[in-house]
C-alpha cells in the first residue's frame, strides 16, 4: 500500500534574510511529503535555491510579519489562517524559544496537541519521539487531532538534500491582533555569540574551571570551532557562568554535533541536557568520573593543559 502524503508546512526561522541551518533539519524530518515552507518575509525569492534544495514543493512568503516586535498572538494567527489557506495537515517548526512559544500559542487556538521538542518524526502516523525521565528513555507519543503539530529539537535532525520545485508563492492574511501582548523593546545578547541550543558545536565547563574568568578559555575554543559555550550547574551555581548558558535538567537542552564536556563529571541531571549530541568528547583529570562512561572519547587531563593547545592546534 502507498504511503500518504500530506501536505505538511515547516516554519522557516530567519537569521540576517538566510534560512536558520536548524530549519533545515526539520524540512528534512518531512521529506516524503508536500512541504509548504511558510517564510515571515514579504519577499522569499531570494532563499528559493537553498530551501528548494532541501525538498521544498512551495515556498510561501508570508507578508506583514518582518517586524521583530510583531506580537506572537498576531504571528500565531497568522500562521492558523495559513494552515486554512492552503489546507495543511501537519505544521512542524524547531523547538527553540520563539518556536514553543508560538506553537504553543497555536495548538491553543486550534485546540490541537502539541508535541515538542522530538527527535523524529513520522507525519503520516502523527507520531513522534521525544526525551523522557531526564534522557534515561525515549517514547513514541501519537496524537489524534486534525491536525499534526509538532516542533523538532535544533540538531537532532541531520539536514540532507532532496531537491524539489519550489514553486514561489505569496500569502497575506487578514488576522487581527487580539491585543493582549505588546513588544516594546527587544535585548540580544551582544557579541555575536551563537545560540547555545542551536550551536552545531557545544564546549561547556564544570565547577572545575573555578573562576569566571577561566570561561574566556572556552570561549576562545568556541571561536575557532564555531561553537557556543555552556555551563553545568556546579558552575553555575558557583556563579562561574549565567543560568542562561547552563545546560541539563534545569537548563537548556542541547543536541549538537559536537559536545565538549570540559571538567565535568557527569551527573545524570547534566547528562539529560545532552544526551542526544552526536558524539560526545570528555576532558577530565579523574580517570573515574562517570562521564567517561557516557562519551565517545575520553581525554584524562588537566582542562588547563588540554584545552588551550586544543585552541592552539585549531
Amino acid at each position: 500500500m502507498a504511503q500518504t502524503v500530506n501536505r505538511t508546512g515547516v516554519l522557516i526561522e530567519i537569521e540576517n534574510h538566510q534560512v536558520k541551518e536548524t530549519s533545515l533539519g526539520v524540512l528534512t524530518a518531512a521529506a516524503g511529503q508536500e512541504i509548504y515552507a511558510l517564510v515571515p518575509l514579504d519577499d522569499a525569492s531570494g532563499l528559493k535555491e537553498k530551501l528548494a534544495e532541501y525538498g521544498v514543493d512551495h515556498i510561501v512568503s508570508i507578508k506583514g510579519v518582518e517586524d521583530d516586535k510583531i506580537s506572537p498572538d498576531l504571528l500565531a494567527r497568522i500562521l492558523v489562517t495559513a494552515v486554512k489557506e492552503y489546507g495543511l495537515d501537519a505544521l512542524l517548526g524547531t523547538a527553540g524559544a520563539a518556536g514553543k512559544d508560538l506553537f504553543a500559542r497555536i495548538g491553543a487556538i486550534l485546540d490541537e496537541p502539541l508535541l515538542s521538542d522530538c527527535v523524529q518524526v513520522d507525519i503520516p502516523g502523527k507520531k513522534a519521539v521525544k526525551s523522557h525521565f531526564s534522557g534515561k528513555t525515549f517514547a513514541t507519543l501519537r496524537v489524534t487531532g486534525i491536525l499534526f503539530l509538532c516542533t523538532v529539537r535544533p540538531n537532532a535532525i541531520e539536514a540532507v538534500t532532496a531537491p524539489a520545485e519550489g514553486q514561489l508563492m505569496t500569502f497575506e492574511s487578514d488576522a487581527q491582533d487580539p491585543g493582549w501582548m505588546k513588544i516594546v523593546e527587544l535585548k540580544k545578547e551582544s557579541g555575536g555569540k551563537r545560540d547555545l541550543i542551536e550551536a552545531p558545536i557545544v564546549i561547556s565547563g564544570g565547577r572545575a574551571l573555578k573562576t569566571a574568568r577561566n570561561f574566556e578559555m572556552l570561549d576562545a575554543c568556541a571561536d575557532k570551532l564555531g561553537g557556543a559555550v555552556g555551563a553545568s550547574r556546579a558552575a553555575v551555581d558557583a556563579g562561574y557562568a549565567p543560568h542562561t548558558i547552563q545546560v541539563g535538567q534545569t537548563g537548556k537542552t542541547v543536541s549538537p554535533r559536537l559536545y565538549i564536556a570540559c571538567g565535568i563529571s557527569g551527573a545524570v541531571q547534566h547528562f539529560a541536557g545532552m544526551k542526544t549530541s552526536k558524539v560526545i568528547v570528555a576532558i577530565n583529570e579523574d580517570k573515574d568520573a562517570p562521564i567517561f562512561s557516557k562519551c565517545d572519547y575520553g581525554i584524562v587531563g588537566n582542562i588547563f593543559d588540554v584545552v588551550p593547545a586544543l585552541t592552539q592546534k585549531l
